[in-house]
């Protein structure tokens, strides 16, 4: 039975920060938080906090690579160094997030995916594949390949779900041929639907989240706003996210794809319970910027990475994310002006909810998943934990 605790830290709660706080660890799980001190067994092993704040490890909904690898480059190794890469950034779960591709190719990273999953010990936990796309709005195909790009095909989407169990959700354009049907199957699955890519109108977003679509994927990217047809205004994507109040929304928080005065707008509509953020990230996060490729290493899209963002190589627009999770966080408190603790619920607990991880993650509560962080008053990470495990660490020795 493996025991930790720690301790002399700013502990984050659901409610609000205790200043000489304490979380007790046994087995992998949370048995005790509290304020001051606690008397422990000499077998407990001690972590000081050294002041720092102790948080909920982040969950990131929405991931494609790190480190130099990619989901579709659809090995097991390319897992694991995603996985690995991101969990010293702060990241303790992650949603491994494919694009549109061959349907045999999303096969493979399925299969390298559940090889990857029982291999997992030194990254951060996978809670479930993302699938974005190939359901997708032409003219909204940001960086997406066009060449994949197609409407719903029944026999298609219901052969992929019944290919693994793995798949957790799916994100798609509402308004296209098929789409309501798409989302009717997905739901009765039990799988996450979203919108994304889309052109759709206020209408259609609606009729789509009557029928499921009840997350919009990187919420203003790639996804219409107000628009004009045969001189009538309509309301966009955009406008249907914030009329829908019960329609959770994903922000690439990096300050670059959603710039500060929209962050700003987003939190003051939809609140810290409605938005989860999301990196994005492609292969470049947790590395040095010039060229890299989007998607496969072998097929995939040649970009340029500078300004800490991926750009299409004539830099006519944004091509991916190179964020990692604490870079969120601190552009939210810094730019959007949020509190920490609305930061850090946009980074944990909002998206446990969404992806129905409530009862395990996403907050420091008795009986929860011991995935923890501890970071500085910059968000610099300083000691990341998953499943009670220490995978990251760069507290002074003395400490330990």
């Amino acid at each position: 039975m493996h025991k930790k605790l720690i301790h002399n830290g700013q502990v984050i709660t659901p409610e609000g920060i205790l200043s000489n706080g304490y979380v007790y660890v046994v087995s992998g799980k949370i048995v005790g938080v509290g304020d001051g001190i606690i008397e422990v067994s000499d077998d407990v092993e001690r972590i000081d906090a050294q002041g720092l704040y102790i948080s909920p490890g982040f969950i990131d909904i929405h991931v494609h690579g790190g480190g130099g690898a990619d989901f579709m480059d659809g090995t097991v190794e390319a897992f694991l160094k995603v996985a690995e890469t991101h969990v010293n950034y702060g990241t303790t779960a992650l949603s491994p997030t494919t694009l549109t591709s061959h349907v045999e190719d999303l096969f493979s990273i399925l299969d390298a995916y559940a090889v990857a999953n029982e291999r997992n010990t030194k990254g951060a936990q996978f809670i479930g594949v993302h699938l974005e796309g190939p359901y997708f709005s032409m003219n909204q195909r940001g960086a997406q390949n066009p060449k994949f790009i197609r409407n719903p095909d029944p026999e298609e989407y219901k052969r992929i779900l019944d290919y693994s169990d793995a798949i957790a959700r799916w994100s798609a354009a509402p308004e296209l041929p098929g789409a309501l049907e798409f989302g009717k199957y997905v739901k009765s699955k039990g799988k996450i639907l979203a919108l994304a890519h889309t052109d759709a109108i206020y209408e259609e977003v609606l009729e789509g989240f009557n029928h499921g679509f009840t997350l919009a994927t990187h919420f203003y990217s790639a996804m219409s706003g107000v628009t004009r047809r045969n001189a009538y205004r309509y309301a966009g994507a955009v406008e249907a996210g914030y009329l829908i109040d019960e329609m959770d929304v994903e922000i690439i928080a990096d300050g670059i794809h959603v710039p500060a005065p929209l962050l700003q707008l987003v939190v003051k509509i939809k609140g810290a319970d409605r938005i989860a953020l999301v990196t994005d990230a492609m292969r470049s996060a947790g590395m040095p910027e010039g060229e890299s490729v989007l998607g496969n290493i072998e097929t995939g899209l040649k970009v340029l990475v500078e300004d800490g963002v991926a750009k299409l190589s004539d830099r006519s627009a944004f091509a991916g994310s190179v964020a990692t999770a604490d870079r969120l966080v601190r552009t939210m408190i810094r730019e959007a002006k949020v509190s920490l603790e609305d930061a850090v619920k946009m980074m944990t607990a909002t998206p446990a909810r969404i992806v129905g991880l409530s009862e395990k993650k996403g907050s420091l509560e008795p009986e929860k998943d011991a995935d923890i962080v501890l970071f500085d008053q910059d968000i610099q990470v300083k000691l990341t934990m998953v499943g009670g495990i220490v995978l990251h660490y760069q507290l002074n020795k003395q400490s330990k």
